[in-house]
C-alpha cells in the first residue's frame, strides 16, 4: 500500500534513509529530474511550500518508491497485489512496472500543476470528518451545497466512521460546523492546497488526458487495484483512463481494504513516510495484518514477517 498527499511531513523518511540508501539515491534522481533539492525539501522545509500540492505530490511519489525500491534491495518479498491511496497510486504502477519512476515524476508534476491551477490557492478546502456514518457526510455535503454557488463533496471513504470531503472552501466550513453540531468525534483540516477527487477538478482532468498521452504506460506485472473502479486494469489505455477519472471520483479505501481480504490477502505493508493507511487497515478489517515501512524498526520487523515467504503481502 502507498500513501498520498496528507501523509507529509518534515524529515520524513529520514529514520530510514541513514540505514537504507536506496532512499537517498530515489530522491537524488528525483531532483536531477525537478531542478530543485527534493531532499533538502523534505528534511528542512519550509513546511508551507513542502504543503503546496506542486511539491508535495513529487515528493510523495519519491518517498513511495524509494521505500519499496529499498524493500527489494533487501529482499523483501514481490507484492501479489498493490494499491495506492490517491496520489500513492502513482508509487504503486512504478512498483507493479506499470510506469517509470520519470514517467510517474513527469505525470504527478503535471497533475499538481493542474490540480493548483483548476482551484486557486484559498478557494478549496478538504478536512476529514471521524465519528459519522458515510451516508449522514454526504448529506452534511449536500445541505452545505443547497441553493449556493460553493459545494462540497465525500471525496475519500477511508474507513467506517472515517470520511474526508472537500470542495470550495466556505461550503467546506459550513460542513465542518455541521458535523460538529452533528456529533462528530473530531473534525480535522487536512495540510493539502487543493479539493482533490470531486467535480472542481473535471479543468484539471480533461487536460491531464492529454498529458498522459504522452507519457508511456505498461501492462503491470503484478495486479494494481485502480482508486476509480477498484478494478484491475491490463490495458495502457485503460490505466490512462483510470488515472483520469481518479481526479474527479472519490476514493474508496474502505472498498480497496476489503476486496484485498476477499482475494485471500492477509498482510499489508505499507511502503512510505508514516502509518496513516496502516492505521486505516485497523479501522477496517482487525484480522488483516498491517505493517509499515516508515523507519528502520519498523522496516526491518516488516522484512522478518515478510520475507519468510509464509505471508501473502502487497506492499
Amino acid at each position: 500500500m502507498f500513501p498520498g498527499q496528507g501523509s507529509q511531513s518534515l524529515r520524513m523518511m529520514d529514520g530510514l534513509a541513514g540505514t537504507r540508501p536506496q532512499v537517498r539515491r530515489t530522491f537524488d534522481a528525483a531532483s536531477d529530474h525537478l531542478g530543485y533539492d527534493l531532499w533538502k525539501l523534505v528534511q528542512e522545509g519550509p513546511r508551507e511550500r513542502l504543503d503546496e500540492t506542486r511539491q508535495t505530490q513529487p515528493a510523495m511519489l519519491a518517498a513511495g518508491v524509494a521505500t519499496w525500491r529499498a524493500w527489494e534491495e533487501a529482499g523483501g518479498r514481490a507484492p501479489d497485489i498493490v494499491a495506492g491511496h490517491s496520489l500513492g497510486e502513482y508509487s504503486a504502477l512504478v512498483c507493479a512496472g506499470s510506469m517509470d519512476f520519470a514517467g510517474a515524476l513527469r505525470a504527478v508534476s503535471a497533475r499538481a500543476c493542474l490540480m493548483q491551477s483548476a482551484v486557486p490557492v484559498g478557494e478549496g478546502a478538504i478536512a476529514a470528518v471521524l465519528g459519522l456514518e458515510d451516508a449522514t457526510v454526504e448529506g452534511l455535503c449536500a445541505e452545505a451545497g443547497a441553493g449556493g454557488e460553493s459545494g462540497a463533496w465525500a471525496v475519500n471513504y477511508n474507513a467506517p466512521g472515517q470520511v474526508v470531503v472537500a470542495g470550495h472552501a466556505e461550503a467546506v466550513a459550513r460542513v465542518i460546523a455541521l458535523a460538529r453540531e452533528g456529533g462528530a468525534r473530531r473534525v480535522l483540516p487536512l495540510p493539502m492546497s487543493v479539493p482533490v477527487h470531486c467535480r472542481l477538478m473535471a479543468p484539471a482532468a480533461e487536460r491531464f488526458e492529454e498529458v498522459l498521452a504522452e507519457i508511456e504506460i505498461r501492462p503491470p506485472g503484478v495486479p494494481v487495484i485502480h482508486n476509480a473502479g477498484l478494478n484491475p486494469q491490463s490495458q495502457p489505455e485503460e490505466i490512462r483512463k483510470a488515472l483520469v477519472r481518479q481526479l474527479t471520483l472519490p476514493v474508496r479505501w474502505t472498498d480497496t481494504i476489503t476486496l484485498f481480504a476477499r482475494r485471500g490477502i492477509r498482510t499489508l505493508v505499507e511502503a512510505g513516510p508514516g502509518r496513516v493507511l496502516t492505521g486505516l487497515v485497523r479501522r477496517i478489517d482487525r484480522s488483516l495484518e498491517a505493517l509499515s515501512l516508515h523507519d528502520a524498526e519498523h522496516f526491518d520487523r516488516a522484512l522478518q514477517e515478510v520475507q519468510g515467504g509464509t505471508r501473502r503481502a502487497g506492499p
